[in-house]
Order: structure tokens, then C-alpha cells, then sequence
């Protein structure tokens, strides 16, 4: 059953290029409404930890460095059938494969640097959600 809730993060591209704003908005106007919001700076360390279900993947150290190479804007978000919903907003993982409109097609610059992370699954999207948010922090 799907429930209502996923975890998204502006990565540090998105933020550096001043468009945290743009694709704020962009998530509001799709009818999510922000439930817990957070600017931080992941370090290599804490960014290893969240990727820890990639530790054996050939990218991801570059991963972990680049998550640590400046600000990032952490998100609950919530609307009805929120993961999939939030999947197709963003749009696919490579930037030219996403679709027009979409908030990879606007604003990401690589595969890597793909200016968004969106949860694939309601559960993922319950720890990641907890990763950075305190249950006084959620609402």
C-alpha cells in the first residue's frame, strides 16, 4: 500500500547553481506540501552512512564525495501516492532520458549530478526521512 510521505534532497549542484527555489516551487505547484525542511552539509562520512546500500557499487565513493562537496536541502514531502508521484516529477535518474517538464530535465547537469534525490519506495522513503529528521522536526 502506498502511503503519503517521501524524502527528497537538493544535491549541491542544484543548490550552487541557485535552484533551490525554482525547484521548490516546482515541488509545491505538483501539490506536495513540505513537512520537514533542512539546509545542511553532509561530510564524507555521514554522506557514506545514507549510501551505505551502495557500498559495494563502483561509484560509490565519487558518490560520497560529491554528496559531501557542498550544501544540500533535505525534504519530507507529502501528497497522496507521494513516491510515485514524486518519481515521475523528477524524472529519470539520467538527465536525458528524463522527460520534458521534469525537475532532472530542468535543472540537472549529469547523471551524477542530477540536482535531486527522490526515495523509490515508501519504506527507503521512512529511513531516509528519519536519516536527517527528529520525529520534533516532522510535522
Amino acid at each position: 500500500m502506498a502511503t503519503n510521505k517521501t524524502f527528497t534532497m537538493i544535491k549541491p549542484d542544484a543548490f550552487s547553481a541557485g535552484n533551490s527555489g525554482a525547484i521548490t516551487k516546482m515541488i509545491e505547484e505538483a501539490g506536495f506540501s513540505i513537512k520537514a525542511m533542512k539546509l545542511t552539509k553532509l561530510t564524507a562520512e555521514t554522506a557514506g552512512k545514507f549510501y551505505a546500500v551502495h557500498s559495494e557499487r563502483p561509484f560509490y565513493n565519487d558518490l560520497c564525495a560529491y554528496m559531501s562537496s557542498g550544501a544540500i536541502i533535505a525534504m519530507i514531502l507529502e501528497k497522496d501516492n507521494a513516491v510515485e508521484d514524486f518519481r515521475k516529477l523528477i524524472g529519470a535518474t539520467n538527465p536525458a532520458d528524463a522527460a520534458e517538464g521534469t525537475i532532472r530535465k530542468i535543472f540537472a547537469k549529469s547523471i551524477e549530478a542530477n540536482a535531486v534525490h527522490g526515495s523509490d519506495s515508501d519504506e527507503n522513503a521512512a529511513i531516509e526521512g528519519s536519516f536527517f529528521f527528529s520525529e520534533l522536526e516532522k510535522i
